[in-house]
């Protein structure tokens, strides 16, 4: 990106009433077959649309062909049975019914890629694709075959990168990978987290990205951030091992968080996707409250290589709250650019 401050969201946008039920994470669809599928790339023009009519300059697909930013991507492998149920407790915080690991787990054909290449016929943009990390892939299923956290993860890193490089084939400038769970397993993050991270990046010629928030806005996640105390200092286990990385770009929660702002010095040298919209509220920030966000990462990142973004994904949220959020992250970047300009 040659343009100072690029902006972008860090995931999933809200769906169109007519293919899913909205403000829901894993809303059923709404249409079937051909329909569902031509329900699908309408709803990626339309969230494409919305992006380049707020000014975003790294636009998504917005998420809109996926229920859910992890199971989507694990619906389509082989060696995992969504009707063997069990609950386990995800990211140590909230009880869920997830699918059972059986056997082998195997990328049988393409997830996202045709999707991809629509998104591409669609725009000049930049654009950047989000899967889901080894660990948090892991997180989300009972694994009754591997019986191991780490062997599981190295399998899925394998098929993460078979897939991206698939995308990056399609178009794709930017793939994020999805890690929240670098914010809950510290020592399995410093130990083979990072390093399956970069299994899933091997031999990639784009720019590649690792997300860690503090989750969706939801009930569970709020609950837990109210736990977290005065100052949120989880990215500070995990970034030292990550600067040394081969990851390019980090994504982190910043607005209304409460991460201190100078624990980015430790990621030193990397681009960092500053988040500076709050997904957990409905409260529409101003341009010059996502500017004062912007200015405070400026002390512990050069402006080269920082992108503003969102904290993260905004399926929960209303449409008409997320189109409002994102003119204020284009327009509070703006602010600084000029400022920048100026000086």
């Amino acid at each position: 990106m040659k343009k100072l401050l690029p902006t972008s969201t860090a995931g999933s946008l809200p769906k169109p009433s007519w293919l899913a039920q909205p403000e829901k994470l894993w809303s059923p669809w709404k249409l079937q077959g051909e329909e569902l599928i031509e329900g699908k790339q309408d709803a990626l023009r339309v969230s494409l649309g919305e992006q380049q009519l707020a000014g975003i300059d790294i636009v998504s697909d917005g998420e809109q062909t996926r229920q859910h930013f992890v199971t989507t991507f694990i619906e389509h492998l082989s060696g995992v049975d969504f009707e063997k149920r069990e609950t386990v407790k995800i990211r140590d915080r909230y009880d869920a019914s997830v699918p059972t690991v059986v056997g082998a787990v195997a990328r049988e054909k393409p997830v996202f890629v045709e999707d991809a290449r629509f998104l591409r016929q669609q725009t000049k943009a930049p654009i950047k694709w989000a899967l889901p990390g080894p660990m948090t892939m892991i997180d989300t299923l009972y694994d009754s075959h591997y019986k191991s956290r780490e062997k599981l993860a190295w399998e899925f890193a394998t098929i993460l990168n078979q897939e991206a490089k698939e995308l990056e084939a399609a178009g794709v400038d930017i793939i994020q990978f999805d890690e929240p769970a670098f914010n809950v397993f510290f020592d399995e993050v410093n130990d083979w987290g990072i390093a399956t991270l970069e299994k899933a990046i091997e031999g990639l010629n784009c720019e590649t990205a690792v997300h860690i928030c503090y989750g969706y806005g939801i009930k569970a996640n709020t609950d837990w951030k109210k736990t977290l105390g005065a100052e949120w200092r989880q990215y500070e286990e995990i970034f030292p091992k990550l600067q040394k990385s081969s990851i390019d770009l980090v994504s982190l929660e910043c607005h209304n968080s409460h991460v201190p702002m100078d624990l980015i010095e430790l990621i030193r040298g990397k681009k960092v996707m500053v988040g500076a919209i709050d997904v957990a509220s409905e409260t529409i920030e101003t341009p010059e409250d996502v500017a004062n966000t912007i200015r405070k990462a400026l002390q512990f990142v050069d402006a080269d290589k920082l992108y503003p973004c969102t904290n993260c994904g905004m399926a929960p949220l209303s449409r008409t709250v997320a189109r409002s959020k994102l003119n204020a992250l284009s327009a509070g970047a703006e602010i600084v650019r000029r400022e920048l300009s100026a000086s």
